[in-house]
């Protein structure tokens, strides 16, 4: 599989620390530098047949359908697409008007990732979001109208400026708009972000935990009760919905990352990344050179990947691939790490995969690091 990643925004939401320019003066160079990347890289992914290819950012969306579709037959230079090939293209809402959706329509793209955040304004103000909730609402119905029945929506919950019952109406939205797929996240303090500032000044109110704590099992709760499975700890879909391309990064899975910043992995003990830095990446590619660095995984490293993953999945992590693939001294760590969280009910064991029950994954990134090696 591979993912692109389109470095531009119009605007930079205040929550924000992922690599972008709000300028596009560049634009053109940047999707050059993309399209030999794509050549210069082709031969370090296995499978030459993909499942799955992610427009991701910054916003996609800000590019034209025809830039889509130039960078897609890039790829099928040298790659085939699966039959049933999933392909997405994160949007915001404000990019989906009638002539872009209808443009798109007619490309190969077939799965919409929407970054609707919230159907209320004062949430959608404190985000620094570029659309407001009319958008947010009716970019998903023209999305459908034009075809696009493979949807998700990102929501954030716990944000100072809404409270539970404002929640539960963003909810009450998601599931009368019959949208397939969410990814729902807490909103969290970033360095080096407008919202930080604006809690380190008092100007906004610092996210409650107890409060996010309440909203997170109330979305698992409530979209379950709708028919959404929760597969992932953010991530809930209707049968046949799951996102196919994070699902393959959940279970390690080799992908190829396009783009600056974007990152790759070979599957195995191998992962690189590019420089976040526009200018120097397309100055490299343009001098045929790979604007990457490389980290080889030690078996520690690949150990606490696995369990960090994993146990954020209804999947679990596989007990026998980790007797297989790691040393004795790194399976005895790990044994005797989840004993005493089995007995106390925090891990379980179902069919030799280990899992957090569903109670406890509000807090499944802290009980997964409780096992990793330091």
């Amino acid at each position: 599989m591979i993912y692109i990643h389109i470095p531009f925004c119009k605007q930079k939401c205040s929550y924000c620390n992922f690599h972008f320019s709000t300028s596009l003066q560049f634009k053109d160079e940047m999707l050059s530098a993309m399209k030999k990347e794509i050549m210069l890289r082709k031969d370090e992914l296995h499978n030459k047949t993909l499942q799955s290819l992610y427009f991701g950012g910054g916003t996609p969306s800000i590019l034209s359908a025809g830039e889509i579709s130039t960078l897609i037959d890039e790829v099928l230079k040298y790659f085939s697409f699966q039959n049933d090939i999933e392909i997405t293209l994160e949007a915001n809402p404000d990019d989906l008007d009638r002539k872009f959706l209808k443009e798109l329509s007619g490309s190969p793209v077939n799965r919409l990732s929407i970054g609707t955040q919230s159907f209320f304004d004062k949430d959608l103000k404190l985000m620094n979001r570029a659309h407001n909730a009319s958008e947010a609402e009716g970019s998903i119905k023209r999305a459908q109208d034009f075809g696009f029945e493979n949807l998700s929506i990102d929501l954030i919950y716990g944000s100072p400026t809404s409270g539970f019952e404002i929640w539960k109406e963003n909810l009450n939205k998601t599931v009368a708009l019959e949208v397939p797929h969410v990814s729902s996240y807490a909103l969290t303090v970033e360095p080096k972000t407008a919202l930080n500032d604006w809690i380190a000044k008092g100007k906004v109110s610092t996210p409650k935990e107890d409060e996010q704590n309440k909203e997170f099992y109330y979305l698992s709760e409530f979209l379950k009760d709708n028919g959404f499975e929760h597969y992932e700890i953010s991530n809930f879909a209707k049968p046949g919905f799951y996102s196919r391309h994070n699902s393959a990064y959940w279970k390690y899975k080799e992908y190829l990352g396009i783009g600056p910043s974007a990152h790759s992995y070979n599957g195995n003990d191998i992962r690189n990344w590019n420089i976040a830095n526009n200018q120097q990446y397309v100055k490299k590619l343009n001098s045929n050179t790979l604007a990457k660095e490389t980290e080889f995984l030690s078996q520690e490293d690949q150990f606490n990947e696995m369990i960090m993953i994993g146990l954020r999945t209804i999947w679990g992590v596989d007990l026998n691939s980790v007797k297989d693939k790691f040393s004795d001294r790194v399976f005895e760590h790990f044994h005797n790490e989840i004993e005493y969280k089995i007995k106390e009910g925090i891990l379980i064991i179902e069919n030799s995969h280990l899992k957090i029950p569903e109670k406890h994954w509000f807090m499944a990134d802290g009980i997964a690091s409780d096992l990793f090696i330091v």
